[in-house]
């Protein structure tokens, strides 16, 4: 009942749409009583023929066609009606099971899979279909059924209608006691198919390891393992399924038979007519079938409770990250950076910052270096509050970074990750894609003219892009078809990719396949970096933006990044220390501290950790020369 209050709260919205689906499940429930009285009345009618006319034939017969038909239009109505419900809903869930997802902060992903993940966005949300439009409108209906049949059944004789009772403690016993068993049965059904759906999207997405390694045999078999196992915990539900469904079926048979023997003795002494015998039948049909349905409910409802626990279970979850009540926006400043004695874990067991303090000035180029695993991603990802630290304050512009929306503070700072994701897109579409988030608001779908920028006849459909002026702060909007497409190329240029991206087919309308599939390494990081130049926001940072792209490129981005100096603050990550040799300040970090700071060639005089490294990078390099 907790599960059923909570999803009518949720479908407050479709309130008015299911009571209207209830009205046609009332009527088709009346329908049913209507039809075996008026049976019974013309079975009364056949023991005195002499009231029995041809024109009383065709009145009964036109009754029960008006009776059928209506009946049938009141159920079309109820059904057809609950499916629209049911499907609204489900949509606006999935929505709002998407939009908590977006809110919740990165740790609550650490631990979980896409694929169970996305069994919940799809699969469980789709399960309250089954429950709107099917298993209420049932139960509501056969509810009001058997409380009607409860009700002719006593009119017609009192005692028979007592007898016949007999079967419905032991059913809803047996119902009760089947949801019990069953439960943890639906509940497991749902875990092991998004953990399949888990395996799956894994596999799919590591499909050309998998080939590369020649693995198929060995992933070939972990399937199987996970079908049988998916398909022994439906099995085993099912199974139970069959032995209750036809178990309620025989039981409630018996109360037919009880029929059929008492009234039978009453009729043969009198005290009952054949007419009402008949009648009683009929009702007795329409009262053991809803009972039977109500327990086969019971699996649909626990498949719907399975589900909505595990939907529920998103809802619920509270992001690590939160804004305060009283936030406000991020002023669009110059960009200066501060991390005060900041001291951070993702498990306290492992400490990971310690006592992390430093400036950037704006237009300042800071470079954090160290070896793996001392928090140089932790530091940027703590800069766009994806966590929070657990000591110490980071201030932009002179703001605490918690006292502001999380969408104006990374609306401020444009990110270049080494695991560059872009979307099943065009170029245009991916380097474009950040100016939504400097705004807020999203793509839409336009159709271009033919006749200005050659869109190669790709696609007649191309993103809609928000503009904002960094100095007027205003907003307009124009196309990429229009465009600003100069805008685009511009940026590219500045990531030297606009080459590559000449060369190709159709140009900046190539479609680049999911997560940019059809490109290089390369290719992909290039494009990351001019969609973070695009942008003009007052904060770049590089995570090993250039790990990709051979020296050469390397060494042309590089230009161009230090071109952007003095107009933003820079903060980049590298370990080729030749991407870090030229900026301002360089802080390098061990054990989580930052333990030397200064420049290239200061750091070098002091003959610290910093020196080491390059000693030896350029060591590895000269042995890659020799072998060359």
């Amino acid at each position: 009942m907790k599960f059923v209050r909570r999803l009518l709260t949720l479908a407050s919205n479709h309130i008015g749409t299911m009571i209207f689906a209830c009205i046609g499940i009332i009527g088709a429930a009346v329908l049913n009583l209507v039809t075996p009285a008026l049976l019974r009345r013309f079975t009364a009618s056949l023991e005195s023929p002499d009231t029995l006319t041809k024109k009383m034939l065709l009145i009964y017969a036109g009754v029960l066609v008006a009776a059928y038909l209506a009946r049938a239009i009141c159920r079309g109505i109820s059904l057809g009606v609950a499916h629209v419900a049911a499907w609204q809903f489900v949509a606006e869930l999935t929505l709002k099971v998407y939009d908590k997802l977006e809110q919740l902060s990165l740790r609550y992903y650490q631990d979980k899979q896409t694929g169970e993940l996305m069994s919940r966005l799809v699969n469980d949300t789709r399960q309250f279909e089954v429950l709107i439009a099917h298993s209420i409108p049932d139960l509501v209906s056969n509810v009001l059924v058997i409380i009607g049949v409860c009700v002719m059944m006593f009119t017609i004789n009192v005692r028979l209608a007592l007898i016949t009772l007999i079967p419905v403690p032991i059913v809803v016993l047996a119902g009760w006691l089947y949801s019990g068993m069953v439960a943890p049965m639906f509940r497991l059904n749902s875990r092991v198919l998004g953990e399949l759906n888990g395996v799956f999207q894994d596999n799919i997405t590591g499909m050309k390891e998998i080939q590369a390694f020649g693995c198929e045999e060995s992933e070939h078999r972990k399937m199987v393992e996970n079908c049988r196992y998916y398909a022994k915990v439906n099995i085993r539900a099912n199974l139970a399924n069959g032995v209750f469904t036809p178990g309620i079926e025989f039981i409630t048979s018996i109360g037919t038979i009880i029929v059929v023997l008492f009234g039978g003795m009453l009729a043969l002494d009198g005290q009952m007519a054949i007419s009402d015998i008949v009648g009683f039948v009929m009702y007795l049909s329409l009262f053991y079938s809803p009972l039977a349905i109500l327990a086969r409910l019971v699996e649909d409802l626990q498949v719907a409770a399975a589900s909505g626990q595990r939907v529920f279970e998103i809802l619920d979850s509270e992001p690590e990250v939160k804004e305060k009540p009283d936030a406000e926006e991020l002023p669009l400043g110059e960009g200066e950076i501060t991390f005060d004695h900041v001291d951070f874990h993702y498990q306290p067991a492992e400490p990971l910052l310690h006592d992390v303090s430093f400036t950037a000035k704006p237009g300042q180029m800071i470079a954090l270096v160290g070896p793996t695993g001392v928090g140089k991603t932790t530091i940027v990802s703590l800069l766009e509050r994806f966590y929070d630290p657990i000591g110490g304050s980071i201030r932009i512009d002179g703001k605490d970074i918690k006292d502001v929306t999380l969408h104006s503070l990374r609306s401020r700072i444009s990110m270049v990750l080494q695991d560059v994701f872009l979307f099943n897109g065009t170029i245009a579409e991916n380097i474009a894609y950040g100016i939504s988030g400097v705004d807020g608001n999203e793509f839409a779908s336009i159709v271009t003219k033919r006749g200005g920028l050659d869109v190669h006849g790709v696609s007649e459909k191309v993103r809609k892009i928000i503009h904002k002026d960094s100095k007027t702060d205003k907003i307009t909007g124009s196309s990429v078809a229009e465009l600003d497409m100069e805008a685009i190329r511009a940026a590219a240029k500045i990531a030297h990719a606009d080459e590559f991206i000449s060369q190709m087919p159709n140009g900046y309308d190539t479609l680049i396949g999911e997560r940019g599939v059809r490109l290089s390494g390369g290719q992909k990081q290039r494009i990351a970096i001019a969609r973070a130049v695009l942008r003009k926001t007052p904060i770049l940072v590089l995570d090993e933006a250039t790990s990709a792209v051979d020296n050469e490129t390397e060494a042309e981005i590089q230009e161009a990044i230090e071109s952007l100096a003095g107009g933003r603050t820079i903060i980049v990550i590298a370990h080729r220390l030749s991407t870090v040799m030229r900026a301002d300040k360089i802080l390098v970090l061990e054990n989580g501290r930052i333990v030397e700071s200064g420049r290239h060639e200061e750091l070098l005089e002091q003959n610290g950790l910093y020196a080491r490294l390059c000693h030896v990078q350029d060591e590895a390099q000269k042995k890659v020369q020799n072998v060359i």
